[in-house]
């Protein structure tokens, strides 16, 4: 099937209920487990999946060698 995932938090001495949610949430992101049951959600045949990710990397290599795109510049009306 797939792998099973365990993210613990224990409370530490006075934590606020707040922060101890917010170190949840960051170890869930870390681990990745949204994303890939986002992606798991739907099947992607191998060829779709190499397209967007050929796609994706010249995108980023057009960025790097473009460089950052500089702002716009504004309207004043």
């Amino acid at each position: 099937m797939g792998k099973g995932y365990h993210v613990e938090v224990k409370a530490r001495r006075n934590e606020p209920t707040e922060k101890l949610i917010r170190r949840f949430s960051k170890k869930v992101r870390e681990e990745r487990i949204i994303e890939e049951a986002r992606e798991r959600m739907y099947y992607i045949k191998p060829s779709v999946k190499r397209r967007r990710e050929k796609i994706r990397r010249k995108k980023v290599l057009d960025k790097l060698k473009n460089g950052p795109l500089s702002p716009k510049p504004r309207r004043n009306k």
